[in-house]
């Protein structure tokens, strides 16, 4: 029984997370994109972090499993996020230095 209400709280924290971060998210203004991003790459970075020593402390099960998910998301995320701040950068670099 104690496995199973330890399963509920974690899956109503998970819940409560994804809901207040897609809140927070939703709400930036566009000009704060780019620093957002750094820091939600950082973020992600410590995630994964946490992830890989939530998977090597227990290797079976469904902990493994969850946090073999979030090493794939947070990883995916963090390369997304530079994909899409490398091109925002390339944006406003100026001509002159391509004619060189």
């Amino acid at each position: 029984m104690t496995n199973l209400t330890e399963l509920i709280s974690e899956l109503f924290v998970f819940a409560l997370a994804a809901f207040i971060g897609f809140e927070v998210i939703r709400r930036v203004s566009p000009l704060l994109h780019t620093p957002l991003m750094s820091l939600t790459n950082a973020l992600d970075a410590i995630a994964i972090v946490g992830a890989i020593v939530l998977v090597g402390e227990n290797p079976h099960g469904f902990t493994a499993i969850l946090g073999s998910i979030a090493i794939v998301a947070a990883a995916s995320n963090v390369v997304g996020g530079l994909l899409i701040t490398d091109r925002m950068l390339r944006m406003f670099k100026s001509n002159r230095a391509k004619k060189s």
